[in-house]
C-alpha cells in the first residue's frame, strides 16, 4: 500500500470521527462521507473501484433505508438481545424509575451542557431561615454538652428534648400549613450540620424526622384525612415518629423484607371491619424507643382476594400508633452513640386499612414511596454530618498542628503531618462545596442518583477527614474526655458510614448500577423496547433508538480520541468560567466523553453480567461521582473571595477529584479483560498518560495546604460560618480556638522567645523568669511579656487530657505547668 493511500485512509477516517464528534446527523453524514471518499480518490484511485463503490453504496444503503437497516441490522440484534437480556421485574423497575435526574446525566451524556450548569445557583437562607439558625439553633447549641450526653445522661437531657419538640425542629419539612417550616434542603443542611458540630447525639435526634419517616411520606402521599390527623402534631412534637425499614434478614436489601401484612377481616372497638394482621421483627430503628407512632414497611399479601384479584400486592407503607396491641416497643440499641435507637417487634398486629400511607390503593406502592423518599436522608442529613466534621476538622486540625510543637517545631510544619493536614483541608473544601451542589439538585426534584452519590461520598470523606485528624493529634485524639474535641465524632463514623444504605452496596451496586439506566440517553427505553409486549411496534422503537445510541457512542469516542490528540482546546467551558476554571471544565469535558465510551463499551461486551462484576461498575461509577465532585468544587470556588487561599485548596481538591477518577479508569481497564479491549481503550484514550491536571496534589501544593490550614485565610472563615464555635474556654473546642486566637496575637515574641531560650541566652527558673530576661536583653519588648506567659500557660492546658478517678467518673486534670 502506497503513502497515498495510507493518507486517504486517515483522511477517510478522521471524516468519519469529526461527523460522529459534531452529532452529524446520519443523511447529512453520509453524504459528507461520500464526497470526501471520491474526492480521496485522487490519492488512492482503488476507492472508485467497481467492488469499492459497491460497498459504500451497500453501507449507505443500510444505514438509511429503514427497512433494509430493519431487516439486516436491526431486527437480529433486536431478536438476539430479547434471547439474553433479563427482564425487569416489577421492584427493580420501580426503584430505576424512582426519583428524578440532574446534571449527572450530562456528566454521564460525554457532553455537559455547561450553559445549563451555568444557570445553577446555589440556594441561599431565607431571612426565617437565617433567624432559625442564628437563634433556635444557636440556643440548642449553647445548651448541649456531648461529653455528658455521651458518657453520663446516654440520652439528651430533657430540656433539650423540650426544645427540639416545641421550636420546631422536628417539622423542617413539613408544610407550613400543618404547622410545620417547610424549610428548603439547604436550610435542613445548615440546621443539621451545625447541630452535628456541636452535638452528633443531637443533630442525628433531630435529623431522623426530618428524612425518610412518617412527616415526608403523609406529607407526599398521605390521604387528606392521614396528613391532618398526623402532621399538625408531628409538627409541634406532640408526635415522635420512627420509621421501621430494616430487620435482622433484610438490612441493605430491603427489597428482602420477611416482614408481612395479612388483609383479612377482624375486631376493632366492637366492629368488625376490613384490615390487615402484621407481623414484624424491625431492628436499628432511630427514636423508636421514644416514639409515638410508628411507620412500617411490610410486604402485603390477599389470599382471599377481598381488595381485588392479586394475592401479592408488594411492599407496603403504614402509620400505626405505637401503642397498637401487639406492638412492642422501647427497649433500645447502643449504636456507639446515645441517641435513641431500639427494635420494633409485632405479633398479630390488627389494623385498619386506612393506616396504609395513602390509603388502600396504595398498597404494594411502597418500594417506590421509600426509594423516593430516601433523598432526604441520602442527599441532605448524612451529608450534613460529614460537613460538620469538615468545618469543625479543618479549623480544630489547622489550629492544633501550630499549636502544638515538638522538636521546638509547630506539628503542622512537619512535612509527614502537612501531607495528612491538607488532605484535611482539601476535604473539608470539597465537603462544603459538595453540600451547596446536592442540596441544590434536591430543590430541582429527588435525583436519587445524586443523592447516592453523596451518601456514599460525603461520608467517605468524612472517615478519612477524621481518620487524618485522629493522626495529627496522636495521643490528645485518643484519651476520652470533655477535653477530647476528635474521639466522639471518630467513634460515630461508622454510624453515617452504615446508615441509608450501607456505603459497600451504594458504591458497588447503587450509584453506576442505577445510574447506567437513569442516565443514560438511550439504554434504559431500548430496554423496555426489547421487552416490550407489541413486537411490532418494539422492534420500530428499538431501531430508532440503537442507532442513536450507535451514534452516541462513537460519537464520544471520537471526542475521547480527539480531545487525547489535541488537548482540551476543542471542547467547550461555562461562559462564566474564568482562567482558573475553564481548564478544569474542558477537563470535565474529556472525562466525561471517557466515562460515556467505556460504560458503553462495557454494556454492549458484558451486558446484564456488568451488574454482577461489581468491582468493576463500582469503578464507573467513583468517576460520574468524582465528576460531579469536581463540578460542585468549581461552582463553590467561584463564590468565594479570588484570593491566594481560595485557588489553592480548588486546585488541590480538584486534582484530588480527577486523581480518583483516573485511577478508577486505570483499575477497569487493567481488569477488564474481554480480549484486552480495556487496554485497546487505555490507549485510545490516554495514549500520553495521565494528563497532568489528573495527576494526585504535588509536594509543592501539599506543604502549600499544609500551611493555610495553619493560618487565617478566607477558606477558614468560610467553612467555620456554617459551624458552632465555641468561645468558652473551658469547652473542648473553645480551648484550641482560644489559644489559637492568643497564638496569633503572640507569635512573634514567642518564637524569638524560643530561639532565644534554645540558645542558653536567657536566665531564670520560671517561665515569667525567662521572659522578664527576655524583655531586659531586647528580645521581646516588656509589654510583650505578660501576653506571651499568659499564652504558654493557655498552650499547656490545652495539651492536657483527661484525668478521672478509679471508676473514671469524675474528671480531676490537676496538672501544673513545669517549670522550665
Amino acid at each position: 500500500m502506497t503513502m497515498l493511500s495510507l493518507l486517504a485512509i486517515v483522511v477517510l477516517i478522521a471524516t468519519l470521527m469529526t461527523l460522529f464528534y459534531q452529532r452529524i446527523s446520519r443523511g447529512i453524514g453520509s453524504t459528507v462521507f461520500v464526497v470526501v471518499w471520491l474526492l480521496s480518490a485522487f490519492l488512492a484511485p482503488w476507492l472508485v473501484h467497481p467492488i469499492s463503490l459497491i460497498l459504500l453504496a451497500a453501507g449507505v444503503a443500510l444505514l438509511n433505508h429503514v427497512d433494509l437497516r430493519q431487516k439486516f441490522i436491526t431486527k437480529p440484534v433486536y431478536n438476539a438481545l430479547g434471547k439474553v437480556m433479563p427482564a425487569i421485574g416489577d421492584t427493580e423497575r420501580e426503584a430505576i424509575e424512582a426519583g428524578t435526574t440532574w446534571f449527572e446525566t450530562d456528566l454521564f451524556s460525554g457532553r455537559p451542557d455547561w450553559e445549563k450548569f451555568a444557570h445553577i445557583q446555589f440556594s441561599t437562607l431565607t431571612d426565617e431561615e437565617q433567624a432559625f439558625l442564628d437563634n433556635e439553633v444557636q440556643e440548642l447549641c449553647d445548651m448541649l454538652d456531648e461529653w455528658k450526653i455521651f458518657h453520663e445522661l446516654k440520652d439528651l437531657p430533657e430540656e433539650v428534648w423540650d426544645f427540639l419538640k416545641h421550636k420546631g425542629f422536628f417539622s423542617l419539612i413539613i408544610p407550613k400549613e400543618y404547622g410545620g417550616k417547610a424549610f428548603s434542603p439547604y436550610a435542613q443542611s445548615r440546621i443539621m450540620s451545625k447541630i452535628a458540630t456541636r452535638s452528633l447525639t443531637a443533630a442525628v435526634t433531630a435529623m431522623v424526622p426530618n428524612s425518610l419517616g412518617p412527616g415526608e411520606l403523609l406529607a407526599e402521599y398521605g390521604t387528606q384525612e392521614q396528613k391532618d390527623r398526623w402532621l399538625p402534631g408531628l409538627a409541634k412534637g406532640d408526635e415522635i415518629p420512627c420509621f421501621g425499614l430494616t430487620g435482622p434478614e433484610a438490612g441493605s436489601d430491603a427489597g428482602a423484607i420477611p416482614d408481612t401484612g395479612v388483609i383479612c377481616k377482624g375486631e376493632i372497638d366492637g366492629k368488625e371491619v376490613l384490615g390487615m394482621r402484621l407481623n414484624f421483627a424491625k431492628r436499628w430503628i432511630t427514636l423508636a424507643p421514644v416514639a409515638t407512632v410508628v411507620g412500617l414497611a411490610f410486604k402485603l399479601y390477599d389470599p382471599e382476594k377481598l381488595l381485588g384479584d392479586k394475592e401479592e400486592l408488594g411492599i407496603t407503607c403504614a402509620l400505626i400508633p405505637a401503642d397498637t396491641p401487639g406492638v412492642e416497643i422501647g427497649r433500645r440499641h447502643y449504636p456507639g452513640s446515645p441517641f435513641m435507637n431500639g427494635p420494633i417487634n409485632g405479633k398479630d398486629v390488627f389494623v385498619p386499612l386506612d393506616v396504609i400511607i395513602g390509603g388502600p390503593e396504595m398498597a404494594g406502592r411502597g418500594w417506590r414511596m421509600l426509594i423516593e423518599c430516601l433523598g432526604a436522608g441520602r442527599g441532605v442529613s448524612l451529608p450534613a454530618l460529614a460537613t460538620a466534621s469538615g468545618e469543625i476538622g479543618y479549623r480544630m486540625t489547622g489550629a492544633f498542628g501550630r499549636i502544638r510543637r515538638q522538636f521546638n517545631t509547630a506539628v503542622g510544619q512537619f512535612e509527614g503531618v502537612q501531607e495528612a493536614s491538607a488532605e484535611v483541608a482539601a476535604i473539608g473544601y470539597t465537603l462544603e462545596a459538595y453540600r451547596h451542589l446536592v442540596t441544590r439538585s434536591l430543590e430541582d426534584g429527588a435525583p436519587s442518583v445524586v443523592t447516592a452519590m453523596a451518601k456514599y461520598h460525603a461520608t467517605e470523606m468524612m472517615r478519612e477527614l477524621i481518620n487524618h485528624g485522629m493522626d495529627i493529634a496522636g495521643g490528645r485524639g485518643i484519651q476520652l474526655g470533655p477535653r477530647n474535641f476528635l474521639a466522639l465524632p471518630y467513634q460515630s463514623t461508622p454510624i453515617a458510614i452504615t446508615v441509608e444504605g450501607a456505603n459497600i452496596l451504594t458504591r458497588s451496586l447503587m450509584i453506576f448500577g442505577q445510574g447506567a439506566m437513569r442516565c443514560h440517553p438511550y439504554l434504559y427505553d431500548e430496554l423496555q423496547a426489547i421487552q416490550a409486549e407489541d413486537k411490532k411496534q418494539g422492534l420500530q422503537d428499538f431501531d430508532a433508538l440503537f442507532f442513536s445510541h450507535a451514534g452516541h457512542t462513537l460519537g464520544n469516542i471520537s471526542s475521547g480520541i480527539i480531545q487525547a490528540l489535541a488537548g482540551p482546546y476543542l471542547s467547550d467551558a461555562p461562559g462564566n468560567a474564568d482562567a482558573f476554571s475553564a481548564p478544569w471544565y474542558r477537563l470535565v469535558n474529556r472525562y466525561s466523553a471517557v466515562l460515556s465510551s467505556t460504560a458503553d463499551m462495557a454494556l454492549a461486551l458484558l451486558g446484564g453480567d456488568l451488574k454482577r462484576r461489581e468491582l468493576l461498575s463500582a469503578r464507573l461509577g467513583d468517576v460520574h461521582s468524582q465528576l460531579l465532585i469536581a463540578c460542585s468544587i468549581l461552582k463553590y470556588h467561584a463564590t468565594l473571595p479570588r484570593d491566594e487561599a481560595n485557588d489553592a485548596h480548588a486546585s488541590y481538591a480538584l486534582r484530588r477529584s480527577f486523581s480518583k477518577a483516573h485511577d478508577a479508569l486505570e483499575a477497569f481497564y487493567r481488569n477488564f479483560g474481554f480480549f484486552g479491549v480495556g487496554y485497546l481503550l487505555k490507549g485510545l484514550f490516554f495514549p500520553f498518560g495521565r494528563p497532568c491536571k489528573a495527576q494526585a496534589p504535588s509536594d509543592d501544593q501539599i506543604r502549600t495546604l499544609g500551611d493555610m490550614i495553619m493560618a487565617p485565610s478566607s477558606v477558614r472563615d468560610a467553612l467555620a460560618e456554617p459551624a458552632y464555635i465555641s468561645q468558652d474556654p473551658e469547652d473542648s473546642i473553645g480551648r484550641v480556638e482560644a489559644t489559637f486566637n492568643k497564638l496569633l496575637e503572640v507569635e512573634p515574641a514567642y518564637l524569638a522567645f524560643l530561639k532565644a531560650d534554645g540558645k542558653g541566652q536567657l536566665e531564670g527558673k520560671t517561665m515569667l523568669e525567662k521572659l522578664q530576661d527576655a524583655a531586659s536583653k531586647g528580645i521581646i519588648d516588656a509589654d510583650q511579656v505578660e501576653a506571651v506567659n499568659e499564652y504558654d500557660a493557655m498552650r499547656y492546658d490545652c495539651l492536657l487530657t483527661d484525668a478521672f478517678d478509679m471508676e473514671l467518673k469524675d474528671v480531676n486534670v490537676h496538672a501544673e505547668r513545669p517549670m522550665m
